[in-house]
Order: structure tokens, then C-alpha cells, then sequence
């Protein structure tokens, strides 16, 4: 938790909840605030559980006393909180890491960036296909 409140201010995250209306309303296990750094987590580790995904939210709080949630009570905080304060971090936060003029910022007047080759992968249903149109080459069905 510690690498992500350091990037993710607490003050930040309390502002955005706040905000979106979705602070608890009675002390709960789960905070509101544990809560968006819990799904930021499942975002940096999305091939884990979410018992897997809080073991490595929590693993440097050895010694503390902090507790061991159900997946099903870890998913219901979840959609407690709602999507709106995620959405409005991301707002926040979002955007280029470097400054203009910042070297290896840019190619002749241009911002660089780096794609990593990620495909989404849709399946060949008219419903979906007609919105994420398949690449020049590809055959529907295949």
C-alpha cells in the first residue's frame, strides 16, 4: 500500500470520495479509502485473486493488527463505492508524465509514446463488431 500512497495521495483520494458522494456512512472493516486503493491494486496486478491482489495491498503492514476479508464482502465494497471516484482520480491524475521540453519528450514538435502492442481481444458478435471493427486481414468467425 505503500508504493500506491505514494503516488495516490490519501488527501487526494479522501477529496474524490467525498466528492462522489460515496464516503461510508457507519465505520466500517472496509473504508472507503481502502477500497479505491484496493481496485487501483487489482489494476496493477491483474492476473491475481482479489485475496491474492489484498495479500499484496496489506504485506507490509507485518506486525500490525488489520483484517482478512471475504472476496464476496471485498466485492460488495466495490460496488459500495461506486465507479465515480475511480473515474474522477483518473481525471485528476491522468495525463502526460513528462514536460514539454523535458528531453526524450518529444520528436520534432511531437509528444513521444510508446504502445505496447496490447490487442483487446472481442468476441465475432455483430452486437460488439459494428462498435470494435476487426483489423484489415481478419475474418469474422476466424
Amino acid at each position: 500500500m505503500g508504493e500506491l500512497t505514494q503516488t495516490v495521495d490519501f488527501m487526494l483520494v479522501d477529496a474524490v470520495i467525498e466528492e462522489a458522494g460515496s464516503r461510508e456512512k457507519r465505520l466500517r472493516l472496509l473504508p472507503s479509502r481502502v477500497v479505491v486503493y484496493f481496485v487501483l491494486a487489482l489494476a496493477l496486478f491483474e492476473n491475481c485473486s482479489y485475496r491474492c491482489v489484498w495479500g499484496k495491498l496489506t504485506a507490509g503492514l507485518d506486525g500490525l493488527p488489520s483484517v482478512r476479508p471475504a472476496v464476496s464482502s471485498l466485492s460488495r465494497a466495490r460496488r459500495r463505492i461506486g465507479a465515480a471516484p475511480l473515474r474522477r482520480l483518473f481525471e485528476i491524475l491522468a495525463g502526460p508524465v513528462a514536460h514539454l521540453g523535458q528531453a526524450g519528450s518529444s520528436y520534432r514538435g511531437l509528444r513521444t509514446v510508446a504502445v505496447d502492442g496490447t490487442l483487446p481481444h472481442v468476441p465475432d458478435e455483430e452486437a460488439l463488431t459494428w462498435r470494435h471493427p476487426k483489423r484489415a486481414g481478419e475474418v469474422l468467425g476466424g
